[in-house]
């Protein structure tokens, strides 16, 4: 494991309001214990991520959401303040930065990506999905940024 990555966990982890009131009360040993815990789930959130066929990251305005498989990790802040989110896109999983997007309700519209990297043989209905590419295929049109593109290089 890297230690830029460890040290950008704890000071994350050490920077909570919760950990810092735990210090500033003495509660050093609980602070430390939960600081642990933290970084170890979210080195957790970075195997998942790496690991993961359909793992990914969307920034909109409403937040940032690091999807992978059955869990998802948000946040209310833009991925700039996120550093899990910018950590695992930092590592190669695809980044969809929907920010640019206009058609809001075209995006609702969109089905949602296969959590365990299958997809629906009828993909019609409120609970349709699709692979991650069709997907990025589908919110690239709608105006959409990508990093970390999964898909293949077309050549013409």
């Amino acid at each position: 494991m890297q230690t830029g990555v460890l040290c950008v966990l704890r000071a994350t982890a050490a920077s909570w309001w919760r950990h810092k009131e735990l210090r500033r009360t003495g509660q050093t040993g609980q602070a430390l214990q939960l600081e642990r815990e933290t970084v170890l789930r979210d080195l957790g959130y970075l195997k998942q991520a790496a690991s993961l066929p359909n793992a990914h990251v969307i920034c909109g305005e409403g937040g940032t959401f690091l999807h992978l498989g059955w869990t998802t990790v948000s946040t209310f802040a833009p991925i700039e303040r996120f550093p899990l989110a910018t950590l695992v896109v930092a590592r190669g999983t695809p980044f969809i930065d929907i920010r640019p997007v206009t058609d809001v309700i075209a995006f609702a519209r969109l089905p949602r990506v296969a959590r365990d990297g299958s997809v629906d043989p009828d993909p019609c209905g409120s609970g349709r999905s699709v692979s991650l590419t069709a997907y990025i295929d589908m919110v690239e049109a709608l105006g959409a940024r990508i990093a970390n593109d999964p898909r293949p290089l077309q050549s013409i």
